[in-house]
């Protein structure tokens, strides 16, 4: 498979010092910012930066780019199936902003201000939508409260445009899951092929991919916000698990779990990053974590010459790293013990559902227990057919015991002695590797990763790079991620085929 800027070194792992990638950073004016120069004309993909300055110039309202979006899902959602559900009181939101605007300085207000988002629908609103994960069991659930992440959209100005579709329940109910596919709304659909978007968060990526939304929100326990992006020629951050609060999202692993933005742009990715990362006290591991986050936000970061003087390390086989036989032979050894990811996950996720449920004001299910029968009880709604495998393996799981314990200490091991020691022994401000392939080593050591569009295979399905560091090293991912953005941009609209 080639990159856009040459074929990947026909060594498995390659340390690359970012020249060919310096050259092509030093390209001209984007296609962004020549439309954003000449005016807002269409939401075809407007950015934050466009819609803001047409807000500033008077050119558009909150409520007339809300309407605009709603036209456009009303055309394209049928048949890509992105949104679940559509926020009634979005066009309220947009009054209110608009009425702020007028009273407000411009420059005193967030990026976010006055800008629609979906949120993958396993993150709670306290408001007239519901949040549902994608099964029926959870329809007219009522949250005690707002997400942790939805409470800092709020307060940065954002629009709750409504909820985008997902693999249901995060891809955690059966192992034989079509990406993409729930009970409530069925398959959503790539834009670029009809085909497989990728999940779970697949209707974040398929409706900010088809302009159904400006910005989107997804989350990742293992690969969730990485492969639709890739899927979905989109961008996508998936942060240092607890930069971004957890609390109010349907879980799978408190370990794992992370939210992260899915967007057109690396900027705009960014500023909702900056949106919705720190501390939350619902979810205690913010507290540590917000130690990564950086005087004055991630957007500083965003450097036309970000991928300068870094050390980008290049993966072609996720089991054999470049010469180095004792570092080839562990990660190997330890890829193999991936297996204790699904054991642990099994365990966490029946501690974590069931506490979600049990908070919940309102719920006609309470436990894991419930959910299974209630998927029995209601087998055509559900497609039962397609089965609960993870779902039954989870119930029969009795805490974090032997195995768990026994696992855990190994994905632990991994991680110290793979992708730790590959990444410090070799100096890497990064690892590259082409669609969602290492997002697994990510996953297990909650390290974070950016997808950025790179181009089409030979049968035209969009992939993406992904950069993945050490845990807190956003900064240097985004400065690679929007250098590789700005040199090459890739990404391109969707021609519909319908």
């Amino acid at each position: 498979m080639t990159s856009m800027a040459t074929k990947f070194s026909p060594l498995c792992f390659t340390v690359f010092s970012s020249l060919l990638l310096i050259l092509l950073a030093t390209t001209s004016y984007s296609a962004q910012a020549i439309k954003a120069a000449h005016g807002f004309s269409s939401i075809k993909e407007a950015t934050v930066h466009d819609i803001q300055l047409a807000f500033k110039q008077n050119q558009l309202s909150s409520r007339k780019l809300v309407e605009l979006y709603l036209k456009q899902i009303s055309r394209l959602n049928p048949v890509l199936k992105g949104v679940l559900e559509v926020n009634p009181d979005a066009l309220y939101q947009a009054d209110k902003a608009d009425h702020e605007r007028k009273f407000k300085a411009h420059g005193s207000l967030s990026p976010l201000h006055g800008i629609p988002i979906l949120l993958k629908d396993n993150i709670a609103t306290k408001d007239k939508l519901n949040t549902t994960a994608g099964s029926y069991a959870l329809l007219g659930s009522v949250v005690p409260r707002d997400a942790g992440v939805v409470t800092k959209l709020r307060k940065a100005g954002a629009i709750i445009l409504g909820k985008a579709t997902l693999s249901e329940w995060a891809h955690y109910r059966f192992n034989a899951a079509h990406d993409g596919w729930n009970a409530r709304k069925g398959r959503g659909k790539s834009p670029y092929t009809m085909g497989d978007p990728c999940g779970s968060s697949s209707g974040s990526a398929i409706s900010v991919a088809a302009n159904m939304a400006a910005v989107s929100l997804g989350t990742e326990t293992d690969g969730s916000i990485l492969c639709p992006s890739s899927n979905n020629l989109v961008v996508g951050i998936k942060p240092t698990v607890g930069l971004t609060s957890r609390a109010g999202v349907i879980p799978i692993s408190q370990r794992q779990d992370s939210v992260g933005p899915i967007c057109r742009t690396v900027a705009d990715a960014v500023y909702v990053l900056d949106a919705i990362v720190g501390i939350d006290h619902y979810d205690n591991a913010t507290v540590e974590t917000s130690r990564y986050i950086p005087k004055g936000g991630y957007a500083q970061f965003l450097k036309t010459n970000g991928l300068r003087t870094k050390r980008v390390g290049i993966v072609r086989n996720l089991c054999i790293f470049g010469n180095d036989a004792v570092i080839a032979q562990i990660f190997e050894q330890h890829l193999k013990t991936l297996s204790n990811e699904d054991i642990a996950l099994a365990a966490e996720f029946k501690i974590y559902i069931n506490a979600y449920l049990k908070e919940l004001v309102v719920s006609p299910v309470r436990s894991l227990a419930d959910l299974i029968a209630f998927n029995k009880k209601n087998s055509k709604l559900e497609r039962l057919d397609y089965g609960q495998d993870l779902f039954i393996k989870a119930e029969k799981t009795n805490g974090i015991g032997n195995a768990e314990k026994a696992a855990l200490v190994n994905l632990a091991k991994l991680t110290r002695e793979g992708f730790v020691k590959l990444m410090t022994k070799n100096k890497l401000d990064a690892l590259v590797t082409t669609g969602s392939s290492v997002s697994s080593i990510l996953a297990i050591g909650g390290f974070p990763g950016v997808i950025v569009p790179a181009g089409y295979d030979s049968d035209g399905v969009p992939f993406g790079l992904s950069f993945g560091g050490l845990k807190g090293s956003e900064p240097k991912l985004i400065e690679i991620a929007y250098g590789f953005e700005q040199a090459t941009e890739i990404r391109k609209p969707p021609k519909f085929k319908f």
